[in-house]
């Protein structure tokens, strides 16, 4: 697969849409003095090439009252139970991201609770899943970094 070349107005065009996947098209045009059907035109093709797939929605998780975050380190009984794991953490909702990962863990996952109790039966739940044999958690404090904006404009830099 070739890598798709992306100029400084497709830049343009993800930069505004990183700061809010809902603006319109007319908008980012007016904004860049092009017209919808180029922005258009131009976001089809990125999506066409997988650069951009879908869209998100940011939540407040706070007002949402799930303000308990940990990460879970799983340890498995066996490496090839791997995959059932992974279908069983599916099913627990409050297990937001989960990675394969080499090192200590065989899985580290983040989870968001309501409160402590909240978060000691998802751990509980975890642990119940077969092939896991233990798990190790850390709690966040706080969240201090959650900005993908700097990524995108280095990885820009790059092309």
């Amino acid at each position: 697969m070739s890598k798709i070349k992306l100029d400084e107005i497709d830049h343009q065009i993800l930069d505004l849409l990183i700061d809010n996947t809902r603006t319109a098209f007319t908008d980012i045009a007016k904004k860049l003095l092009i017209s919808a059907g180029t922005v258009h035109v131009r976001v089809k093709k990125m999506e066409d090439a997988g650069i951009i797939k879908g869209s998100s929605l940011t939540l407040d998780y706070k007002k949402l009252g799930y303000t308990f975050i940990a990460y879970i380190g799983i340890f498995l009984e066996k490496t090839h139970q791997t995959k059932f794991v992974l279908k069983n953490l599916e099913a627990v909702p409050f297990v937001t991201v989960a990675h394969i990962t080499t090192g200590k863990f065989n899985i580290f996952c983040k989870v968001r609770a309501k409160s402590t109790d909240h978060a000691k039966q998802i751990i509980f739940d975890i642990d119940d899943i077969e092939g896991v044999s233990r798990t190790e958690t850390m709690i966040s404090l706080e969240e201090s970094i959650n900005d993908k904006k700097r990524l995108m404009h280095r990885i820009f830099n790059e092309l």
